[in-house]
């Protein structure tokens, strides 16, 4: 019997650690190739000497489970060598079916203490780096397009956060580039689906190095799996990554702890029209000033309540 992902060669980035590194192993387990990519910093903040272990550990792991994969350790929010990681798996195994941008880091502060260099930095390995991958994965899938004149096999699977959905106070940087990355998301989804190429955005919930501060107070269960583990993750990543997903493009969704909930894009919640030509000020304020009365302070546009967020905290899972 074939495995879901038999015969597709995959990208998954910052996969040394955390959920880069689940998602690697879980694409493996399904029969895919994995071209492993960590550029291996040890602090969470992209400090310290960039290291081949991690990528090259998780490599090892994919084989040694009967797998095939190669190590990366580029960065790829440098747009060359984020060309050479497409490069890399084209080589090594063929050609490139899919592609999962997971890397990233953390500089986190308040909007009014936060330096230039900690907003350029985040917004360079979250935002830029997906879209470095992006474009070169999208070049190769339409080339191949082009040469057999027909739709290919291509998923595109990001990694947002619910700190887009609901906001995060010490994560201005952070939020920012993961509500650019839905964005490009979408942009990208419509842009290849006549080449056969599938984007999806996933915002996962985990204990990782990157959220060790977040979940500091929800502890381990003795027994079992940790409802906040990784690899609750996976299982959703393989499965847009696989054939089976040919008809989900462009969607956002929450996944964290056995739980997946598919997020609806903005819907218009009211509407009003100027009785005049044009909408004064004592108009404005007689209509919106009490539709935001009424409304519970401090509320924002996303559905908050359903994902079981909290308004109040400086932080936000990953």
């Amino acid at each position: 019997m074939s495995l879901p992902l038999e015969g597709l060669t995959a990208i998954v980035t910052g996969a040394g650690r955390g959920l880069g590194r689940a998602e690697a192993l879980e694409l493996g387990r399904l029969g895919a190739a994995v071209v492993v990519n960590d550029f291996g910093q040890p602090g969470r903040d992209g400090s310290g000497a960039a290291s081949a272990t991690p990528a090259e550990e998780v490599a090892a792991e994919i084989r040694a489970a009967g797998g095939r994969a190669v190590a990366h350790t580029g960065d790829v929010a440098d747009h060359e060598q984020a060309r050479a990681l497409v490069e890399l798996a084209v080589t090594e195994f063929g050609k490139l079916d899919i592609l999962v941008n997971n890397a990233g880091i953390l500089r986190d502060r308040m909007v009014f203490s936060m330096t230039e260099d900690e907003w350029d930095s985040v917004v360079r390995v979250h935002l830029k780096g997906h879209f470095n991958t992006t474009h070169f994965a999208s070049v190769h899938w339409r080339a191949r397009s082009k040469a057999v004149d027909g739709p290919v096999y291509g998923r595109i699977v990001n990694t947002s956060s619910e700190a887009f959905l609901a906001g995060s106070a010490g994560q201005p940087n952070y939020a920012a580039a993961k509500g650019g990355i839905v964005g490009l998301t979408t942009s990208t989804a419509l842009a290849l689906a006549k080449y056969g190429v599938t984007a999806n955005v996933i915002c996962p919930r985990a204990r990782t190095r990157m959220t060790e501060d977040v979940f500091a107070g929800f502890g381990q269960p003795e027994e079992g799996l940790d409802p906040l583990a990784p690899e609750h993750v996976a299982p959703l990543v393989g499965y847009l990554a696989s054939p089976a997903a040919a008809h989900v493009n462009g969607q956002l969704l929450v996944v964290h702890g056995g739980m997946v909930a598919i997020v609806e894009r903005p819907r218009v919640q009211a509407k009003f029209d100027t009785k005049q030509d044009v909408f004064t000020y004592d108009e404005l304020d007689a209509l919106l000033t009490p539709h935001y009365a009424e409304r519970p302070k401090g509320e924002t546009f996303a559905a908050v309540e359903v994902l079981g967020l909290k308004r109040d905290r400086a932080d936000s899972p990953r």
